[in-house]
């Protein structure tokens, strides 16, 4: 393994002439898809400093604030894993010491690396799951492709919530600018109110992506970022059910920078639209953070494991996925981070390192 220092974490990179991969030790995020012609990585870094989540204690760092989030969001970077659970615990977790997203956010992973493939490891204990990240780059390519791998260490069939949480920042992500595409169809805004009543998207709101109601009438286009202010809110998407792929695509008009990830719907049927776009107050995001994230997934909502299992299903589509006892299940998926002219509507992977628009 080559060790790293990237903004203060032990990280791990592979790279060839086109693109940068950075995934950090701690969290295994994948903290840059770094593009070199334009010197530019997609990917949100968090506008406070960065810190190992080893590290991180209650009592020696409030500026990441005081609830179950707070020891995610001191290392928190780029594109991170949500296992067992997409969403924050319950209560008795809490107390139990349990974190927003699951243990695969905070964990430290094993990683090799060879000149194309960086393979990441890590055993989540209290869900007894073991965890497999495959990430390969090769020479001459603009496409990162992905092969997971969950097994199941307990005698238990299991339910589970696992998602890719991709998020978006500056100077890629722009207000009134930044556009975006994906294979999305029937979808719903989150039931709870998190923005404070602050939040211009109508709760509980079912409608056809990417048409969000507004509360006052009227609706928002969700394929093209905001150019409010102060915004924030959560709709989920459910993938097109007649295509073997599912995909989103997120461009930069001013940079021509295209990013998408394409993975298949079986996998993850779902695609979670974040927005925080300056509206959190309290630590560490201090009204100054500007994201998007594009959470694709075996779940609709960001919950509680509970909640997940009493939600079951949104549209009659699964709101989680089984991995059965002793056993493993894998996913494979890709990015790819490319200079384009415009916008494609949609993008089909070849499996490898092509793509096709």
């Amino acid at each position: 393994m080559r060790e790293s220092r990237y903004r203060n974490r032990r990280a791990v990179q592979i790279e060839n002439d086109s693109l940068r991969v950075t995934v950090l030790v701690e969290g295994g995020h994948i903290a840059e898809i770094y593009h070199k012609q334009e010197k530019l990585n997609p990917l949100w870094t968090p506008p406070w400093p960065s810190i190992e989540p080893s590290t991180y204690e209650l009592s020696k760092h409030p500026e990441y604030g005081a609830d179950a989030e707070s020891k995610l969001l001191s290392g928190l970077m780029g594109h991170n894993l949500c296992l067992d659970v997409f969403g924050g615990p319950s209560p008795e977790e809490v107390t139990a010491g349990m974190t927003v997203h699951g243990e695969a956010s905070i964990n430290e992973y094993s990683i090799e690396t060879d000149d194309s493939t960086l393979v990441s490891q890590t055993v989540l204990e209290a869900a007894q799951l073991r965890v497999e990240r495959r990430i390969r780059l090769e020479p001459g390519s603009t496409v990162v492709s992905f092969r997971e791998m969950v097994e199941n260490l307990s005698p238990l069939d299991r339910p589970i919530a696992w998602t890719q949480h991709v998020t978006l920042g500056p100077p890629f992500l722009e207000r009134g600018s930044t556009q975006f595409r994906a294979s999305a169809t029937r979808s719903k805004v989150i039931e709870s109110d998190f923005t404070g009543g602050k939040g211009v998207q109508r709760i509980g709101a079912e409608f056809d992506w990417p048409y969000c109601p507004h509360k006052d009438g009227g609706s928002i286009d969700l394929r093209t970022y905001t150019d409010a202010t102060v915004s924030g809110g959560f709709t989920t998407h459910l993938m097109d059910p007649n295509r073997e792929q599912a995909y989103f695509l997120a461009y930069s008009p001013q940079i021509r920078l295209l990013l998408g990830y394409v993975w298949k719907r079986v996998d993850f049927p779902w695609l979670g639209r974040w927005e925080e776009n300056h509206l959190r107050s309290d630590p560490p995001w201090s009204g100054k953070t500007l994201t998007c994230g594009l959470e694709f997934g075996a779940s609709p909502m960001p919950e509680s494991r509970r909640e997940m299992i009493t939600r079951g299903s949104l549209f009659g589509v699964p709101a989680y996925r089984w991995i059965p006892a002793r056993s493993r299940i894998q996913v494979d998926y890709c990015a790819f981070l490319t200079v384009a002219p415009s916008l494609p509507e949609s993008v089909v992977w070849d499996g490898g390192r092509a793509i096709r628009f």
